[in-house]
């Protein structure tokens, strides 16, 4: 049986939920469907569905395969254009990662644009506070915040952020401000414990520092955190980009700015190699260009984003 064909099967299955009407899309018969399925899962050895007669899902092994086929499919489609000399139109599904917020903000606006100019590119945005693994994610394009490790990625620098630590001016009417970091220990913490969240606040000043704090409270997201501190409860810790409109409007307060840790760059990361994607290249170049010269971002420069020329 044709492994290829087997594949785009699987991916018509699991896109439409449904073999029956998998078969009509492909035009094929159902039972040609169920023979493609089994070929795969007595190729791979593993159950890729859960069969009722009124559903069909997914397996966990089923799930990271399926996956892998259509990045294995996008990438013969787009060999095959290659050779066909059209290679430089976009086509395809890209597939893009950044955190959340700052995907929100800066990120999708881009990628919806994007699509709009491009209608063969299909788009999927993974907005996660964690760092995914690229090559087995299927990652086209990420966007990272922090120092980078080693990788066989091109990166791209655009800017970069501050961590900053901030309350409320209704907080502020009942607690004296922080002159020095020791202050802090007479204030109300609020700590974020999400996994990008760093679990002790540090500072520099001349020299190094960290402080031990005792929170309050602690919330497993960075808007948990932002919202109670909006309410005036405590202080909280975020990148300085989590905040800014927060901060511009006059709702939130930063204090000890002149204890913070250096700015954290923001990187555009894709995989290196002369044979990158018409896709890849053409929304890296946008998305990129965008980061360094977009108005609404450097309008936010000094207070969320700097943007790098």
């Amino acid at each position: 049986m044709d492994r290829l064909q087997s594949m785009r099967v699987l991916v018509k299955v699991a896109d439409t939920g449904s073999f029956a009407q998998a078969a009509r899309v492909l035009n094929m018969s159902p039972p040609a469907v169920t023979r493609a399925i089994a070929y795969l899962e007595d190729l791979t050895g593993a159950r890729l569905f859960l069969r009722s007669t009124r559903s069909v899902k997914l397996t966990a092994p089923g799930s990271r395969y399926v996956e892998d086929c259509r990045r294995i499919l996008a990438d013969i489609d787009e060999a095959e254009a290659s050779a066909g000399g059209s290679h430089a139109t976009p086509s395809g599904l890209l597939t893009v990662t950044a955190p959340v917020l700052f995907g929100q903000i800066y990120v999708m606006p881009v990628l919806t644009s994007f699509l709009t100019r491009h209608p063969a590119v299909n788009g999927r945005a993974l907005l996660l506070d964690r760092v995914v693994n690229l090559l087995e994610e299927g990652i086209d394009v990420a966007l990272r915040i922090g120092q980078l490790r080693d990788s066989g990625y091109h990166a791209i620098k655009v800017g970069s952020v501050r961590r900053v630590i901030c309350g409320a001016p209704s907080y502020f009417a009942r607690h004296a401000m922080p002159h020095v970091p020791d202050d802090l220990a007479g204030h109300t913490i609020i700590a974020n414990t999400g996994s990008s969240a760093p679990q002790d606040w540090r500072f520099s000043g001349g020299e190094k520092a960290s402080v031990t704090l005792r929170p309050r409270l602690f919330c497993n997201t960075v808007d948990a955190s932002i919202s109670a501190a909006l309410s005036g409860w405590g202080l909280t810790s975020a990148l300085s980009y989590q905040v800014a409109s927060a901060v511009r409007e006059g709702r939130l307060d930063i204090v000890l700015p002149d204890y913070e840790e250096a700015p954290i760059p923001i990187h555009v990361m894709h995989a290196e190699g002369r044979h990158i994607s018409a896709k890849t290249r053409a929304f890296v170049d946008v998305l990129v260009a965008e980061l360094r010269a977009n108005q609404n971002v450097q309008s936010a420069t000094s207070l969320a984003v700097e943007i790098q020329a």
